[in-house]
């Protein structure tokens, strides 16, 4: 009986083999891969990639962001306009009714009557300065400002130095304005004509005795960083002085009322106009460097703070 044969199996397909790795050389680094660069996978991804350049800021780049937010904001319109409006008045006013009840002047000057309007645009100046950099504590904009610009010294230098130019230049316009008006009206009473040297004194003396009013006002409000609060301790320090002068009338208090008649800064304004209250106190020029000095001091003190706090 004949076995069935196994059918013969074929055979197996020769496996193909994967080609020789080249090998590197042992001495020669391996190099990595090339990294894309930045801006190209940035912008392969869907990305934007900024065509303006990056510079570094400074202080001019601060003025501008400055002067660009004290033009801006209504504030500073209603201050200085209210400002203007009371010094302008009340000097026309004052001229007006000096010329029609009155023969002669004697021996003062016509620019000398201009005191009694800038006594009173002081408070909106005085105001306008705290609201330089309170306000933007107030609505948290100093986030934003101080991000543009980290350095803290440099935007309140900015500040400074746009507030000062734009008050004495407001203050220079205005005052040279009701100083004409004056001469005009009451020269014919007047013994003699002012010198050159009043007429400097009256409008740009004037002028830098205000804007350092202003600045030492900006300075309270760098300390304070509340609007209400640095507004009424500012207003408090201009008026109060010579409000409670007026009131010590006992004879244990002349010494500290004859002190504060010199030296309250409505007095000192009225030096500034050669109208002094009293006899004794500072005189001529002394006003503009005593208050010059009380504002350094106290933007020196704001320079002092303000990397100390927090915003």
């Amino acid at each position: 009986m004949l076995q069935a044969q196994a059918p013969a199996q074929a055979p197996a397909p020769p496996q193909a083999q994967a080609p020789a790795q080249p090998q590197q050389p042992q001495n020669q680094p391996q190099q990595p891969p090339a990294q894309p660069h930045p801006q190209q996978s940035f912008a392969g991804a869907g990305g934007y990639v900024s065509s303006i350049p990056v510079r570094p800021t400074h202080l001019g780049h601060a003025l501008l962001s400055e002067w660009t937010k004290i033009r801006s904001v209504r504030s500073t319109m209603w201050t200085l306009g209210v400002m203007v409006l009371l010094t302008v008045g009340i000097g026309l006013l004052t001229g007006a009714v000096i010329a029609g009840h009155s023969d002669s002047l004697g021996p003062e000057s016509p620019l000398n009557y201009g005191t009694f309007g800038m006594m009173m645009g002081l408070i909106p100046l005085i105001t306008l300065g705290v609201l330089v950099i309170s306000s933007e504590y107030s609505t948290g904009m100093i986030r934003t400002t101080l991000t543009a610009s980290p350095a803290r010294a440099r935007v309140l230098t900015a500040k400074a130095i746009v507030f000062f130019a734009l008050s004495f230049v407001v203050t220079l316009v205005t005052t040279t304005v009701v100083a004409v008006a004056q001469y005009s009206m009451l020269s014919d009473m007047a013994k003699s004509a002012p010198t050159g040297a009043e007429w400097f004194k009256a409008t740009v003396g004037v002028s830098l005795f205000t804007a350092m009013i202003g600045l030492l006002s900006l300075a309270v409000g760098a300390l304070l960083r509340h609007s209400a609060g640095a507004i009424t301790l500012m207003v408090g320090v201009y008026l109060l002085p010579l409000v409670l002068a007026i009131f010590m009338q006992a004879e244990s208090l002349k010494d500290i009322q004859t002190w504060l008649l010199e030296y309250a800064l409505p007095s000192q304004l009225n030096v500034m106009y050669d109208v002094a209250l009293t006899s004794s106190g500072p005189s001529g020029w002394e006003p503009l460097w005593i208050v010059t000095g009380l504002a350094a001091v106290t933007l020196g003190s704001a320079y002092a703070v303000i990397h100390k706090r927090d915003v």
